[in-house]
Parts: C-alpha cells; structure tokens; sequence
C-alpha cells in the first residue's frame, strides 16, 4: 500500500495542477511533495533490513505476456526514493522567486516526472521498468523544452534522441532475455536474474544495458548532451536531471545489469571502467576553463557521477556501497550548487564568473551557506561527499591501484575549480555592481539550510545510508558471484 501512495500521489496530484490557476498551482505542488515525504518518512520507520522486497504491489498487468505491475522497496530503492521525495519539496520551493508562463503545466509535469521517478526506482518487472524509464524522459523533455533557453529546441532534440536511442537497446535487450525465461515467459524481475544466457549473448547484451545507462548517467564519451542540456535548461529542470533523473543510469546498472549478465561484464567491464575514469579527468579539466558557473557545475557533475560509475564497475562491497553514499550526496549537493548559481544569476542577470566579485560583505548568511555546500562538493572531511568518495576510491584501488589514482584527481581538480569560482564570486575586490547582490529571501534560506544540515549531518553519521543499503548490496554481489 506504501508503494502504492508514493507512486499514485504524485500521479493525481499532476492531473489536479492542470485545473489551478497560478497563484495556488505553486502551495498544492509544495504541499504534494511533502506528503510524498511524510509518506517516505513512514516507510522508513517500518522498514526491515531483513527482508529482500517491502512493501510488496503485485496485479497482473498483461497476464498472457508475463507482464505485472509488481513494485516493491529494498534497501536500494528506499534511498533513492527518499532523494526523489527529498528533493522534490526544495526544488519547487526554489520556483516560488520565479513567474513562469503556464505555471499549472510546469508544476503538473514536475509531480509527474516524480511519479515516473519513483515508479523506475520501485519497478520489480523488466517492462514496467521500461514503462517507467520512458516516462520520466517526457516531463523533462517538456519542461527544458517550453522553459529553456533561446536555443532549447535544437539542445532538447538532441537530448531526446540520446536517451531515446539508449532506450531502445534496453528495450531490446529486456525483450531478448524475457524471451529465455523457461516455460511461460515473464518479464519478472526474479525471472530475469536466473535466466542462463551463454558468454556470447551476455557480450552484447552487455551493449544494449549500458549504452543506456551510460547515456543516462553519462559516462564519457556519451556525455555530450548533458553539458548543453544542464546550462540552457531551466533552474529546476536542472536540477531534477542533475540531483535525480541521473541516478536512474547507476541505479539501473546496480539492479538490472550487474545481476543479469555478470559474465558480459566480466568481458567488458574493464572497458566500462576506463571510460568512467577518463569521463572524471576530461570533466575536470573542462570544468577549469569553464567561464560560465552553470556549465563549470554540469562538468563538476559528469566528473563525479563518473566516479560512481567507476565504482559500480570495481564489483566490491566498498564500492557499491560508495555508489549509494555517492548518489544521495551528489544529489544534494549538484542541486544546492545549481540552485546557488539561479540566485547569483537573478540578482546580477549573469553567470559569468568575470563579471561577479566582492558579494562576500553583502549577505554574510549567503557566504557561509554557499561555503558548506562547496565544501561538500569538493568533499571535504566531515561533509557528505568525503565518505562517499573515500569509498569509491577503496573499491576502485581494489580494483586497480592504477585507477584509483587517476580517479582520485577528482578531488583536487574540483577543489581548484570549485575554491577559484568561489574567491571570484565571493571574494576579491567587489563588482561594480556587487552593490545590487541583496539579502537571501525566506524560501532562499529555508532550501539552502536545509541542504547545508544534510550535508554536514550525513557526513558526519552516515551509517543509515550505509546500514540500509548493505543488504541488498550484499545479497546482488553474491547472486553475481554466484554466476560470474
């Protein structure tokens, strides 16, 4: 029944903005996505470690198919849905400074994509996986088309055809393994994972899944649509493609590839692994010449969703483990970065880092709150993004030495861009209109506390994270290893 609301309420919710006028379109979605929350919050508090799938929907879809709406929660799913749910309320708190045209439609696809969010993180049947995949790339392509920038349709027709293209390969490959399931076919996810399939059909089914889940999250050299997308898009259309719909590619490797075909990964794995580590170096070296602040953190972004990527691939405890730490404090933070810049930019109309200086003496509480969420960013001890890149990095160096170290210049290359665009933001002799850099609004200061706790609090105790996904970390990498 849980899942059921946390899918349904969104999905309701959406239908019923397109029915408000402006003026109360922006209170209902503020006040949807917190009883999505409060409901996520209550999932928690009944969670058991010990049990594989919670809170367990299951009806019969297309029945002559093998086709089921089957949803369900472990210890994986819970910490992305908890992101999704988190996340939600924050980023449309941060569109109450804005006036957008056809506000009912922007609010109504911001609760859908949610809707389809939880639905890819919940889904235990290969295609209402696919169903929900899909889904969530209308919302978003809608919302970076219609409120994006001058050149959004050339940017978002590339988008569409990226992930679109991906989509189809995994649909391809869904539909080739359902196709081996014994007696009556079923797209189960169950059924999917003890499928037998030959060393030969595992090598190219390797291709089909992570093509697109490397589109998706991306890994270099499928990046090229995401540095486009990320700065001509609108602030919150960033921000759920950066802090929320990328962790469906992670998140789909971790639940759907490594435990169908680890043989294929056995074969190519290696090669996923380069390619996550030169997406971190090429990332990072774009991100220190970047000029524009809303691109350097699009790059910052592929630079460290690489490491994930990076970490997924080394098949160890300490490394999955990192990819689920990494996944909540990446979001958090890319988010809090992203939103930081949409406050610089409407009160100096630029994001030009050449053109801003000096605001450090404007608005003390902005200075520090900025300074926290950089810090975590550049994962610092005791913030969020140290633990999880502390072990990334110990999964990738029992995986290769070699790579670890070139995975660790992450760290020192984001803390070079990172500390530099904040001594030109905030530091250093003052704009000539530094002078019109005001105060933080109430909403401003409620959003960036917010992230700034959770920084400072997860990084400190992350054992809940930890604690939560262990399990079913655990019970993936020895239904692999069982295989491999």
């Amino acid at each position: 029944m849980i899942t059921l609301l946390l899918l349904l309420v969104p999905l309701v919710a959406s239908l019923v903005c397109l029915m408000l006028d402006q003026a109360k379109v922006k209170i209902f979605a503020l006040g949807t996505s917190l009883v999505s929350l409060g409901i996520t919050v209550y999932a928690f508090t009944l969670f058991n470690n010990d049990i594989a799938d919670q809170f367990l929907v299951n009806y019969w879809w297309i029945q002559d198919l093998g086709i089921s709406f089957k949803a369900g929660i472990d210890g994986i799913s819970i910490l992305l849905v908890a992101l999704t749910n988190f996340l939600l309320p924050l980023i449309i708190l941060t569109s109450f400074r804005h006036d957008y045209k056809n506000a009912s439609t922007f609010y109504a696809l911001m609760l859908f994509m949610q809707f389809a969010l939880i639905g890819v993180f919940t889904a235990l049947d290969g295609f209402l996986f696919y169903i929900f995949w899909e889904l969530a790339l209308i919302p978003i392509y809608l919302i970076c088309l219609m409120w994006g920038g001058k050149d959004s349709a050339r940017i978002t027709l590339k988008f569409f055809i990226y992930t679109l293209t991906g989509s189809l390969l995994m649909l391809a490959g869904l539909i080739y393994v359902y196709l081996q399931t014994p007696g009556a076919h079923s797209f189960d996810i169950d059924a999917l994972y003890n499928v037998t399939l030959s060393p030969a059909a595992q090598s190219w089914l390797f291709w089909c899944f992570f093509l697109a889940f490397a589109i998706k999250i991306p890994i270099f050299p499928l990046h090229t649509w995401q540095p486009d997308t990320y700065t001509d898009a609108p602030t919150q259309g960033t921000m759920l493609l950066s802090g929320i719909m990328l962790k469906m590619g992670i998140y789909g490797i971790i639940r759907w590839m490594l435990p169908i075909i680890p043989q294929g990964l056995s074969e190519w794995g290696n090669t996923a692994m380069m390619l996550s580590i030169a997406g971190v170096v090429y990332a990072s070296c774009m991100a220190l010449v970047q000029k524009d602040f809303k691109r350097l953190v699009a790059y910052s972004s592929i630079a460290h969703v690489g490491l994930i990527a990076a970490g997924v691939f080394a098949l160890n405890l300490q490394g999955l483990q990192g990819a689920m730490v990494q996944m909540i404090a990446h979001g958090v933070n890319v988010v809090g970065m992203f939103f930081i810049i949409d406050i610089i930019q409407r009160r100096m109309k630029t994001r030009q880092l050449d053109e801003l200086g000096g605001f450090a003496n404007n608005s003390p509480i902005f200075t520090i709150l900025f300074m926290i969420v950089l810090l975590g960013s550049v994962a610092l001890p005791l913030t969020n993004g140290f633990v999880g890149e502390f072990l990334l990095l110990n999964g990738v160096y029992q995986y290769s030495a070699w790579m670890a170290l070139v995975g660790g210049l992450t760290i020192i290359l984001g803390a070079v861009y990172m500390l530099r665009a904040y001594q030109k933001v905030m530091l250093g002799e003052p704009h000539a209109r530094s002078v019109e850099f005001t105060g933080l609004h109430q909403t401003e200061k409620i959003v960036l506390v917010a992230i700034a706790t959770v920084i400072i609090v997860t990084g400190i105790y992350p054992k809940p994270i930890i604690h939560v996904a262990g399990p079913a970390i655990e019970d993936i990498l020895a239904h692999v290893k069982d295989i491999y």
